[in-house]
């Protein structure tokens, strides 16, 4: 229902409407379906390009269509009450200017009346100006090509596919766009704050190969993180089960509810004040490394989540953490929110807004299957973080990423009518940088300042090391800080 769709393919809109029935009613084409052989492609790589900045690598600001049919409930109601009912991330002020700017398309025409009455089929497109979290500047370091597979050496801070608000500042897009390396089969993921071996196939015979592997158990996965203190000498097995807390934040416990795993660590090395520790988990559940770590006292050292003084004075070790799930979140959310540090978690103020309609996503711990995101605005969960993301797992794409900040101050009734704000957009609604330079003037983020986060804070101390299959070992060169002689 989204634009792109699953896997990266990229739904067809409708041919604009050629005819009208008779009595006047409106035409409304039939849906057209996925084509499976489109991914992303030259023309979605065109949208914006890149910038270097203080350690960073950066997005200039693009113009983005969102696209979504409508909703079976939706039929028999008028876009303004949609709008006022389901996709709250925007006052109606936005989406009534948003139409007299040539924003809102109906089956590609312009939408001149919200009172609209929506019907089965209708092809709802909104144009709006997007504005992507910063990564490091760390290159993507390509470990081995052949005919069969890439695979790549990832740094923290990048998300593997479009998700949440990341699009051009993903892993498919800097090597579609900087390395030419195009319809790329997705055969697991790493957390975005993970770094480390990721793999890729080139074909889908070479994927289906893979993922039966996977499947099968055959997969060795090997990590290694730094992590606070001490760690025993021996080797220590943890097989605290593990519950999703939020997928919308993407936080975790132990807890007795939560699905069965085990991790495997053993301590490579001290230096006095933290350990460097080996990581083989045995099974793949959100967060499982990381949530393991802690509840044993020794979480990763910059770990951005599970070692914060939410967690309460042992920062959750043997899973004590004396609070409800809410104010959990609510404490964590509020300790990042005190050091403008919420764009290190992947997500922004109007993600936490009560009154946007977002809502964390269903029971079975897979965002991509359980979410309902906002097609509109973008806003949905960041797929990245609440996921398993140390498992190996296949799974469609999910590429809803969240466009501009709710709220804006500005009134936007008030807006000037007889100004021409303009579609900002091409014939089929795509600019490429077209303007970005320029304000937009229904783009609360081009009234925003944010402080950007420092490459340090862009780095968690976790690192996919070592993967081997039946047929197949890749690996990475050990991370500067896990090296002997490194000091915090």
């Amino acid at each position: 229902e989204q634009e792109p769709g699953p896997a990266g393919k990229e739904e067809a809109a409708p041919a604009p409407k050629k005819r009208r029935l008779a009595g006047g009613e409106r035409y409304v084409p039939p849906p057209r379906k996925l084509n499976a052989g489109v991914s992303f492609g030259a023309e979605h790589f065109a949208e914006t390009s890149y910038y270097f900045e203080g350690g960073l690598r950066k997005v200039r600001p693009y113009y983005f269509d969102f696209r979504t049919y409508c909703k079976g409930r939706w039929v028999g109601r008028s876009l303004l009450h949609v709008f006022g009912t389901e996709f709250r991330a925007q006052p109606l002020a936005y989406y009534r200017a948003a139409a007299r700017a040539g924003r809102l398309r109906l089956n590609e025409e312009p939408v001149r009346d919200l009172d609209i009455v929506l019907k089965n089929n209708d092809f709802l497109r909104n144009t709006v100006h997007r504005h992507e979290p910063p990564v490091t500047a760390q290159p993507i370091r390509i470990l081995v090509e052949d005919e069969e597979v890439v695979v790549v050496d990832k740094p923290s801070s990048l998300p593997v596919h479009p998700c949440g608000r990341f699009r051009h500042n993903t892993v498919i897009f800097i090597l579609g766009k900087e390395h030419g390396l195009r319809e790329l089969h997705t055969l697991h993921r790493l957390d975005r704050m993970t770094s480390g071996v990721l793999m890729f196939a080139k074909t889908a015979a070479v994927s289906k190969r893979i993922d039966e592997q996977v499947r099968q158990r055959q997969l060795e996965k090997e990590y290694v993180c730094r992590v606070v203190g001490e760690f025993p000498e021996h080797e220590v097995v943890c097989e605290e089960p593990i519950l999703v807390v939020s997928y919308k934040v993407g936080v975790c416990r132990v807890d007795p509810k939560g699905k069965p795993c085990q991790t495997v660590f053993q301590r490579l090395s001290y230096n006095g004040r933290s350990s460097v520790v080996r990581c083989l988990p045995r099974t793949g559940r959100t967060h499982q490394i990381r949530v393991h770590l802690q509840y044993l006292g020794h979480p990763i050292v910059n770990d951005p989540i599970y070692n914060m003084e939410a967690w309460g004075p042992d920062r959750g070790k043997g899973g004590k953490i004396g609070k409800t799930d809410e104010e959990l979140l609510k404490a964590l959310v509020e300790e990042h929110r005190s050091k403008q540090s919420l764009e290190v978690l992947g997500i922004g103020e109007e993600d936490l807004d009560p009154s946007a309609g977002s809502k964390d996503c269903g029971s079975s711990g897979d965002c991509t299957k359980s979410a309902e995101a906002d097609p509109i605005n973008g806003n949905s969960c960041p797929a990245e973080d609440g996921k398993d993301p140390e498992r190996v797992v296949k799974d469609p794409e999910r590429n809803d990423a969240a466009a501009c900040p709710p709220n804006s101050d500005t009134n936007l009734e008030m807006l000037d009518k007889d100004k021409e704000l303009g579609s900002c957009g091409s014939q089929d609604g795509r600019t490429g940088e077209k303007g970005w330079e320029e304000k937009d003037p229904l783009c609360v983020e081009c009234r925003t300042s944010r402080r950007d986060p420092s490459p340090k804070e862009l780095v968690m101390f976790l690192h996919a090391l070592r993967y081997k299959g039946a047929d197949f070992e890749y690996c990475s060169s050990m991370p500067e800080w896990a090296v002997d002689g490194w000091e915090d």
